[in-house]
């Protein structure tokens, strides 16, 4: 039987990253929490943390912590069936423009019968993947289509991506088109430094390095179709946004013939709690009604 007080101090050093931040989090001494993590790698025979700065997980302090979080997942959801006065708390790894369009208007509803809170993560979806790998979120949407060992991965469908500009940036930057030359000159909206959608695809159309274009990073969904919409930039919008907007000629499609398809999803345990399952279920009947399918 592991000790449950050595599992929370191995997983507040996993999420705070240090022995002293840990420390602090559960007011205890730093000696006391290396000593419980300690304790805990001698009980199973394997090192569980990389002690850098910050502190990482190892192969099998990852593997310990999903199974702790899952523990704790389960033991929360029977005290929630016990208590009606009791929500549930379950961590979750997204994308930022799924947070931002489908997933909490269509989650609303359940949420809110089923008393669960989330805990969102927000990442990359090319990344949101490592978040479920070190443990720190039981599910999420990812753009992997591999599951981890114990996973599995339900399609989601397609988030739909098209070049967008104002009206007027593209009389300007791209009077005869979307070219290289223009592109290298015109301000490229990129979300932030692990995005590459819009690199990727002026490298695979124009053959345009991402070294020699010049770029606004906007870390915000909404903030970044904004600064589209005020004619500071071209960049990537997904379809949820841009349908109404592009209709009514407020941004102009600047490679009509190309949009860009990601393909999306859910990954969470084969066996899970009752809730999660649930939980697992809406997302995945919400993405259907909300994504392209099958395309």
């Amino acid at each position: 039987m592991l000790d449950i007080r050595k599992g929370e101090a191995l997983l507040a050093v996993i999420d705070s990253g240090s022995f002293e931040q840990a420390a602090v989090q559960l007011h205890l001494t730093a000696s006391a929490i290396s000593q419980r993590v300690s304790a805990l790698e001698s009980q199973l025979g394997t090192p569980l943390l990389h002690r850098t700065r910050p502190c990482r997980p190892t192969r099998a302090g990852q593997r310990l912590a999903q199974y702790l979080r899952r523990s704790h997942l389960l033991e929360s959801e029977f005290f929630a069936e016990l208590d009606a006065d009791q929500a549930l708390t379950v961590p979750i790894v997204v994308n930022h423009d799924t947070l931002a369009t489908w997933l909490l208007p269509a989650l609303a509803d359940f949420l809110i019968s089923e008393r669960v809170l989330l805990d969102i993560t927000v990442d990359d979806q090319d990344h949101t993947y490592t978040f479920l790998e070190s443990g720190h979120a039981l599910a999420g949407v990812s753009s992997e289509s591999e599951a981890l060992r114990g996973c599995r991965a339900e399609p989601l469908g397609i988030m739909r991506y098209r070049l967008l500009a104002h009206p007027q940036f593209a009389a300007r930057y791209f009077p005869h088109g979307l070219q290289r030359e223009a592109a290298r000159l015109a301000p490229l909206m990129v979300f932030n430094r692990k995005d590459a959608l819009q690199a990727n695809f002026l490298l695979d159309s124009l053959g345009l390095p991402s070294k020699h274009i010049h770029c606004h990073y906007v870390p915000s969904s909404e903030a970044f179709l904004q600064a589209i919409q005020l004619g500071l930039g071209y960049g990537m919008v997904p379809e949820l946004q841009y349908r109404e907007l592009l209709a009514s000629g407020s941004l102009v499609d600047l490679a009509p013939a190309h949009p860009t398809d990601v393909n999306l999803y859910w990954h969470c345990w084969r066996v899970q709690s009752p809730k999660l399952e649930r939980l697992s279920q809406a997302v995945i009947s919400a993405a259907k009604q909300s994504l392209l399918q099958g395309i």
